[in-house]
């Protein structure tokens, strides 16, 4: 719906406080809320741009205009770990990862688990429907004051990339050094025999192309994004674990909001994330062959050797999780949503 705007009870008390307004030098101006996010703002390279763009739109349009967001692409605004304290601290929302948000709910990580998911409609139906996802923004509220606000599709399912050698079985990363984008990255590369360091993602370009690590694994899109494919030779579709981030929002400010505003933002960030789901979808073939055509050589593994990464990496990343502390419960939540049971007997 859009929101009606809203006027006070009669013409004149209308004129009137436009008048005050004007004679105080004043103008009547919707609330500016900041939207950071990493990636630069090109449509065509960064989901999370699509996403954001049609939030502005559809936030402004719905509310009135009484809100207005203000884009800050490519971590103007500082990184993941900046970008969540601002968050918490200042009225703005983010787009953070994984690596901004686990700091805060480190139960986060059950979602990563390799395989969980089979395609794009079983992964939004856990993240949009599920009992799992529910507690992790439950728990997220509870112990930052930030608002969970929606899942939001950064490109496609993850791959892995490398400079060399082509990777089709867990064997072919023996010896090799990969970029992490956080902990449980880490834990997954030592499982199937390579190394893993924290890079943020603004450094990894530079740290492939100067041999500090071998590869990294990116959806295609953020592969496009960050030109990857000018220092990278091999990519490997092992899809591995769902490619997200997550919509943010400093709690405080959400609920200073009335009923109808919070009803209006609400629904523009739910159709805001339809739209660019779709987009989303529509490009992953297109990316992987654009890859392709900027020289790399695509690796699709046999159903033999993806199943080698899953009796692999599944096992051993649950372990992980285990040593994390996280409670069982929390697995047992997200694999019953995923309809995975049988993996924890």
């Amino acid at each position: 719906m859009s929101r009606t705007p809203r006027f006070p009870r009669t013409a004149l008390a209308s004129a009137c406080l436009l008048g005050a307004a004007l004679l105080a030098g004043q103008a009547l101006a919707a609330t500016q809320v900041n939207l950071s996010y990493n990636g630069a703002p090109d449509p065509e390279k960064n989901a999370v741009h699509v996403f954001a763009t049609n939030l502005k739109a559809l936030v402004e349009e719905k509310t009135g205009g009484e809100i207005e967001l203000e884009l800050y692409p490519n971590s103007m605004l500082g990184e993941e770990e900046d970008r969540m304290e601002q968050t918490m601290s200042t009225p703005s929302l983010n787009v953070a990862s994984f690596a901004g948000v686990s700091p805060l709910v480190e139960e986060l990580f059950v979602s990563a688990i390799p395989f969980l998911f089979d395609d794009f409609a079983a992964a939004r139906a856990f993240f949009d429907e599920g009992e799992y996802w529910q507690e992790v923004a439950n728990a997220l509220r509870e112990r930052s004051g930030i608002e969970m606000l929606a899942v939001v599709e950064e490109g496609g399912f993850l791959a892995f990339t490398n400079d060399e050698t082509p990777i089709t079985h867990p064997d072919d990363f023996e010896g090799l050094r990969f970029r992490a984008m956080d902990p449980s990255q880490v834990a997954l590369y030592e499982s199937f025999g390579a190394s893993g360091t924290p890079i943020p993602w603004t450094e990894v370009y530079m740290a492939l192309r100067t041999g500090v690590a071998d590869g990294q694994m990116n959806p295609p899109m953020y592969i496009i994004l960050g030109s990857l494919y000018e220092v990278q030779d091999y990519l490997t579709l092992a899809n591995i674990q769902y490619s997200n981030q997550f919509l943010v929002g400093n709690g405080a400010m959400i609920e200073g909001w009335d009923e109808e505003l919070r009803e209006a933002f609400r629904e523009a960030v739910a159709e805001a994330n339809a739209m660019a789901r779709e987009h989303n979808e529509a490009k992953v073939d297109e990316r992987i062959a654009y890859l392709e055509e900027q020289g790399m050589e695509v690796i699709r593994p046999t159903d033999e050797d993806l199943a080698a990464f899953r009796e692999i990496g599944q096992p051993a990343y649950l372990e992980w999780l285990a040593e994390q502390g996280i409670e069982r419960r929390w697995i047992e939540m997200a694999l019953q949503d995923a309809g995975m049971t049988g993996l924890l007997d």
